[in-house]
């Protein structure tokens, strides 16, 4: 018998808003319960990927998560977060707090779990998605075709990890300003970006998406990079263990959930990291325990499989652990970070990354976004060669750029010059905008 997919999806719609209509999500905001966090509390019907809504919702406005208690067994789902602000204070903004009730209270627009965390189509922009095998210069390469093409690159953002690179970039038309959606320039965008993925590489493969779907980016990036096997680790590139997060899954025969427990240093972001990792992977988190009040984060999750098993096998187990380590190493770097805030203009994603790659340097992790006609980026970058950046590249970068404002913190380190290059952390080589940078601020960061 042939089924109708889209008659399916649809009674499966109407299905979540009769019970979403039953069962109205409550969300309580709490300033007195706690004496140095805002505790924030959701019960709502429960289903599949509930939890990563909740937290994309509180890491999208730069919440810190420092506790948090989550249940969901039965049809049930209710969660207890404690948060702060980026600067550890509660969060005392009238508009934020609105924000969070109408987005996960019952005046939250139905959107179905697939599509909360965002595909919907968007004639503003053209969305780039990049997969392919990481090495010097290639972002600078991607950017001069983009360039060529007349596409004006509107936001980015690019993750390196395990020799493998991902971007989302978002490009409009140079002359209207508009999406691209000519098929044949399309098509031929593809095509070239593709060909300066692949390279002289052809061990792994390269991959080119071209749409007008609007996506998390950040989601969309562990998506991408987990489909690219970055997970898979490299002899050579070994972290100090130190640096690796300690993942272990245990079994509860009792109980029939798997145990994951997660100790890492504590970021921005890593709960997000983490959920997102988990969801995407088909399992289902029943109970959760976090702490990262202090320097060091602590998860403890009880999962199943969505088929309702819990991990079945130690290939399984250290499939687990080698994703969560990945999707926790991805956003870490310790390379120097470097923000530029100048008037945004056509090429100048072009024209930084060519300054970078004839200095020698590198980029790890780039965020790229255009706000009220202003070019606000970051940088993550070293040494072409694996090594910190030296005092001497950041003094050619300065007679490069011209008239700026230049900013370093913490001590940039003199590195011997080497001559052979590091299997990892090999980007697009350098990266966005402009001959007249009116702000670049070099800072040492250790997310």
């Amino acid at each position: 018998m042939q089924v109708n997919m889209s008659f399916s999806h649809d009674m499966d719609d109407e299905y979540e808003k009769l019970i979403r209509r039953m069962n109205p999500p409550r969300v309580v905001i709490d300033n007195e319960a706690c004496k140095n966090a805002t505790v924030i509390r959701v019960d709502s019907a429960n289903k599949h990927g509930i939890l990563l809504e909740v937290v994309q919702v509180l890491t999208d406005l730069d919440l810190i998560v420092r506790k948090a208690y989550i249940a969901s067994d039965g049809g049930w789902f209710m969660d207890v977060f404690n948060v702060t602000d980026q600067d550890g204070n509660k969060v005392a903004d009238e508009e934020v707090l609105e924000y969070i009730h109408k987005s996960l209270g019952p005046e939250a627009r139905f959107a179905s779990s697939m599509r909360s965390v965002g595909v919907k189509q968007s004639m503003d922009s053209t969305v780039i998605e990049l997969t392919g095998s990481d090495r010097p210069g290639l972002l600078s390469e991607v950017s001069a075709v983009l360039t060529n093409l007349k596409c004006n690159v509107v936001s980015a953002e690019v993750w390196t990890h395990n020799t493998r690179a991902a971007s989302v970039m978002r490009v409009t038309d140079e002359e209207t300003g508009l999406a691209i959606t000519d098929s044949q320039r399309l098509a031929r965008i593809k095509e070239l970006l593709c060909n300066v993925l692949k390279g002289s590489n052809k061990t792994r493969g390269a991959r080119t998406v071209v749409s007008h779907a609007v996506t998390h980016t950040d989601r969309r990036l562990h998506q991408m990079m987990f489909a690219d096997r970055d997970y898979e680790r490299v002899d050579d590139d070994v972290l100090d263990d130190k640096q690796r997060p300690d993942v272990s899954v245990v079994n509860l025969h009792d109980k029939d959930y798997s145990v994951v427990t997660i100790r890492s240093k504590d970021r921005p972001k890593l709960l997000f990291d983490t959920v997102c990792t988990l969801t995407d992977m088909q399992y289902v988190v029943f109970h959760a325990s976090i702490d990262a009040e202090g320097p060091e984060a602590y998860q403890e999750y009880y999962i199943k499989h969505v088929d309702g098993s819990p991990v079945k096998s130690d290939a399984e187990r250290q499939r687990v652990i080698q994703c969560l380590e990945a999707a926790i190493e991805r956003r870490v770097s310790e390379d120097l970070k470097l923000e530029l805030c100048t008037t945004d203009r056509v090429g100048l994603l072009s024209d930084v990354t060519r300054i970078f790659r004839e200095n020698s340097l590198t980029v790890t992790r780039a965020e790229v976004a255009t706000k009220a006609g202003k070019a606000v980026n970051t940088f993550y970058v070293r040494d072409a060669s694996g090594y910190p950046v030296d005092s001497k590249t950041i003094e050619s970068i300065r007679q490069a750029i011209g008239q700026t404002i230049l900013k370093v913190k913490g001590n940039t380190e003199d590195t011997k010059t080497g001559s052979e290059e590091s299997p990892t952390r090999f980007l697009f080589g350098g990266l966005f905008k402009s001959r007249s940078f009116v702000n670049f601020k070099l800072i040492r960061s250790y997310p």
